[in-house]
This record gives structure tokens, C-alpha cells and sequence, in this order.
């Protein structure tokens, strides 16, 4: 397919307005923002720049859906979920080509995550019918003390470009397995496909109010600022860059919301002596290369251990040879291009400052200009040290850092230096090993073996200044719901009509 615009099998998912209280809608002021494939720089679409009017009628929306959409049972949230979740399934082929067409991942990779995405919808459909509370013994005879979970309310939702479709089902399927209503604020480098799992939605019987979609690029402070502000929203859930999310706790400390943040990351990824060299290779180009090492999760800093270091190094190198870039629809390739301009930018001054104190590039290291203003070579650097920019800062693109280590306290010790602690990974064929270090490492989720951890069914989320709260899981829908404890008094009384 080249760089052409694919065609959609079903045309009317590809929107240029966004869907608020179950009508497709522009913007108030009429003003609209350009979507731009990164592959090529060419303009795909047009969509609505909203500012703080459109967010606020997207919020009043939502706040007259709650009343009569909390009332309805689990089960019957469950079945619109699953409706969606097909829906979903049913449409995948056009989703990916959505996603690969304004995020620029490859095709293959595309469709790996509308799977990912969807099974959010599958797996809160299920937790939906199963919010439990408790009966719990009183200390004072006579009470009767039991708790319900109540949903918390407008749930304010702010997802990222790098998974245009999981981050938000992962967001939105929780709150609408609890009984909320949400408004979310579309990534502004990807809002094609925030807008087609909204025709879907509307598609799957979800009643209009229940999920907004604001859009937004320049204005995109501006919406976020009047979420944060808002005395409706009593939640926001975001994922986005650590700077920012300090930013919208302040502004959420006003109105005091329930909070939960994913933040940045800067993964260590440790291959000690004893590991699977083979599985360890493997996982390392998983887990680095994974959209060209644009997600939170990707090892950013690889420690290998000195007896294998250099047979790591040349193995890891050999199968990044084999990497096909270009643009995401081409046939065989592999790895796409960077978002924009600006990651490119970041990833290029890493390279030059880690060659500039040592570093010895392997592999990659350029610009791919003849391939288009985006595309970055993935790239292997050896001989890292800690005072490179890398080490400090998530790269957020196709750059491999080789630290040398010696022995697990010290490289322990390096992985936890972080400010952040999102993911964490390590390669060991020792039983004892992998409990102490998977123990000792400060994240909030770990990779034993494996450099693949995303899963419905586990907890997503980290600790320091990586964030708090945890997504997918049974934890996932306690995060938009209250505990209400009820004291029922004088309850101890004798059975009655006995003399």
C-alpha cells in the first residue's frame, strides 16, 4: 500500500467531527486543527479544535447522563461493554489502518494493539456484574455495618498518541464497568481513532452523555486546565509525560479529585551472566524496539553483565540488522517512524551526546531523511555510562544504550537511581535471583524472563514519579469507585413476640 491512504473497509469510521451527548459535532467556534501522517508529513484529516466552552458542554453532558446511568445494573453496563468489545473485533482491520495512518506503528503492529485495546472492553465487561461490598462485624453490639461501592462520577479522561486506541479503552472501560460517565480528551497527534471507537460506542447502544469526546491540539492546555478546574469531574485519569501530570495535580488540587497518573518511565532492562542469552536478545528488541521505542514501558537503560556483555552486544546487534523502516503500510517493514519533528530532535541530541562521551555506535545513529522527516535508524550504542543524557532521561525512540555491569547490588543500585519507576526488567535462570532482585527493584511493574508485560488481566502502573493507581486488573474499576460504609443502629433486639 505505500504511503497511500488505505481504504477503509467501512468509510463512515474515518470522522471529522467528534462525538459529545451522542451526536457528531464541531466546534463552537468553527475552528479545526490538521492531523498529519508522520510517515509522509501529508495532511489526513481535519477535526475539531475545541477550547474550554466545548470541554464544559462535553462535561454537563456527561453529568446529565450519570443519574440514570449509574442506576443500571452491572450486568446490563456488561452487555453494552461487550457489544462495544465486538464491535471492536469486527472492525479491527479499519482501526489499525487508523492508527497506522496518523501514529505511523506498522500495520502488524497496528493490529496487535486494536486486539490489546478491545480485550480492555472484554475484561471490564466481565468485572462490571462483580463490584463487591462487605458486611463487616461492628465493636458496638447492636450496629450492623456493611459497605457499598458507589461509582465516584464524571470521570475525566487524558490519553497520549502512542496507543491511540488501547490508552483509551483502558481508561474508558473501567469507568463505564463502574457507572460513570466520561469526557475524553483526545490524544491531538491521534484523534482518527479516539473518533472511530466513538461511532462504535454509539454503535453498541452506549446512551448518549455516557462517553464525550473532546478534540484538541494547540488548545489542548486549555481543555486540560478546564477538567482539571471543573467541580463536575470528581476524577481524572491521565497518561502523558511526568512534567505534565504534576501540572494537572496542582490544578486538580482545588476541586480535590481522585487522581491516578502513568507517568514517564526509564525501564532498566538486566541481562545478568546466567541468563537465556537467545531469550534475553529477544526480549531486549521486543521491549526496546516495540513502536520504535516510543512507550513508556520500553527498556531504556540496557545493563548487561561483563561476563556476556560483549556477546550480548553483537547478537543484540545482529538482529536489529535484520529491521525493515518505513512507512507503516509498506510490505515487511518493521518499524515506523517517530511522531514528529520534535522526537527526532530528542532522540538525535541523545545519540551525539552519548558518542561525544565514549559512546561507540554499533548500529544506526542517523537521521533517514531519503525515507522521509520523521525516521530515525534504530540505532545500538555500547559502553554507556551513567552521566550520558540517556541514562537520565527516557529516550522515547529507536536507541539502544549498552551499560557494562559487574555485580546485581550495584546494577540494582543504578536501576533504582531513577526519579521514575514505572517498568522494570531482568533476564536470570536463577530461581533465588529472581525473587530478590524482581523484590528489590523500585518499579511498579517487573519483567522476569519476558520483555512483554502488558496484559488486561495484570495491574499497569508505577511508583516514585512514574505515578499512582493501577489499570486493567480487578484493581482497575476499584480506581473510579468510593467505598460508602452504611451504620445501621439498634439492630441487636430480641426476636419480637416472645414473652
Amino acid at each position: 500500500m505505500g504511503h497511500s491512504v488505505p481504504p477503509l473497509n467501512d468509510p463512515s469510521l474515518l470522522k471529522s467531527q467528534t462525538y459529545v451527548n451522542g451526536e457528531w459535532i464541531g466546534a463552537k467556534s468553527g475552528k479545526t486543527f490538521e492531523v498529519t501522517d508522520p510517515a509522509t508529513g501529508a495532511v489526513i484529516g481535519k477535526v475539531p479544535e475545541m477550547n474550554r466552552a466545548d470541554t464544559e458542554a462535553a462535561i454537563a453532558a456527561a453529568a446529565a447522563a450519570l443519574p440514570s446511568f449509574r442506576k443500571l445494573t452491572g450486568r446490563e453496563r456488561a452487555r453494552m461493554l461487550r457489544k462495544w468489545y465486538q464491535l471492536m473485533i469486527d472492525n479491527a482491520d479499519d482501526i489499525a489502518k487508523l492508527i497506522t495512518w496518523e501514529n505511523g506503528k506498522p500495520f502488524a503492529d497496528a493490529k496487535g494493539e486494536v486486539t490489546y485495546a478491545a480485550n480492555f472492553f472484554e475484561w471490564f465487561s466481565e468485572e462490571a456484574p462483580r463490584v463487591y461490598g462487605s458486611t463487616i462485624p461492628a465493636s458496638v453490639a447492636g450496629n450492623r455495618v456493611y459497605t457499598i461501592k458507589e461509582p465516584v462520577g464524571v470521570c475525566g479522561l487524558i490519553t497520549p498518541w502512542n496507543f491511540p486506541a488501547a490508552m483509551i479503552t483502558r481508561k474508558i472501560g473501567p469507568a463505564l464497568a463502574a457507572g460513570c460517565t466520561v469526557v475524553a480528551k483526545s490524544p491531538g497527534e491521534t484523534p482518527l481513532t479516539a473518533s472511530a471507537l466513538a461511532e462504535l460506542a454509539h454503535r453498541a447502544g452506549i446512551p448518549k452523555g455516557v462517553v464525550n469526546f473532546v478534540t484538541a491540539l494547540s488548545n489542548t492546555a486549555e481543555v486540560g486546565e478546564t477538567i482539571t478546574s471543573s467541580k463536575t469531574v470528581k476524577k481524572v485519569s491521565f497518561t502523558g509525560s511526568t512534567g505534565v501530570g504534576k501540572l494537572l495535580m496542582k490544578q486538580s488540587s482545588d476541586t480535590l479529585k481522585k487522581l491516578s497518573f502513568e507517568l514517564g518511565g526509564n525501564a532498566p532492562f538486566i541481562v545478568f551472566d546466567d541468563a537465556d542469552l537467545e531469550i534475553a536478545v529477544a526480549g531486549a528488541i521486543t521491549s526496546k524496539f516495540r513502536s520504535s521505542g516510543q512507550t513508556c514501558v520500553c527498556a531504556n537503560r540496557i545493563f548487561v553483565q561483563s561476563g556476556i556483555y560483549d556477546e550480548f552486544a553483537e547478537k543484540f546487534t545482529e538482529k536489529v540488522k535484520s529491521f525493515k523502516v518505513g512507512g507503516g503500510y509498506g510490505d515487511g517493514v518493521t518499524h515506523g517512524p517517530l511522531i514528529h519533528e520534535r522526537a527526532v530532535s530528542k532522540v538525535e541530541s541523545h545519540v551525539q551526546d552519548a558518542i561525544n562521551q565514549g559512546g561507540k555506535v554499533l548500529i544506526g545513529g542517523q537521521k533517514m531523511p531519503d525515507v522521509g522527516s520523521n525516521f530515525f535508524q534504530p540505532t545500538v550504542i555500547r559502553d554507556m555510562t551513567s552521566d550520558m543524557r540517556l541514562a537520565s532521561e527516557e529516550t522515547f525512540g529507536p536507541v539502544a544504550g549498552l551499560f557494562k555491569f559487574e555485580n546485581e547490588a550495584d546494577v540494582v543500585k543504578l536501576a533504582n537511581s531513577a526519579d521514575v519507576g514505572l517498568a522494570g526488567y531482568f533476564f536470570s535462570k536463577d530461581i533465588q535471583r529472581c525473587y530478590r532482585v524482581a523484590e528489590a527493584l523500585e518499579v511498579g511493574m517487573v519483567g522476569v524472563n519476558t520483555g512483554l508485560i502488558s496484559d488486561p488481566a495484570a495491574p499497569f502502573g508505577g511508583v516514585k514519579e512514574s505515578g499512582f493507581g493501577r489499570e486493567g486488573s480487578m484493581l482497575g474499576v476499584e480506581e473510579y469507585m468510593i467505598t460508602k460504609m452504611v451504620t445501621l443502629g439498634g439492630m441487636g433486639q430480641p426476636l419480637q413476640g416472645s414473652s
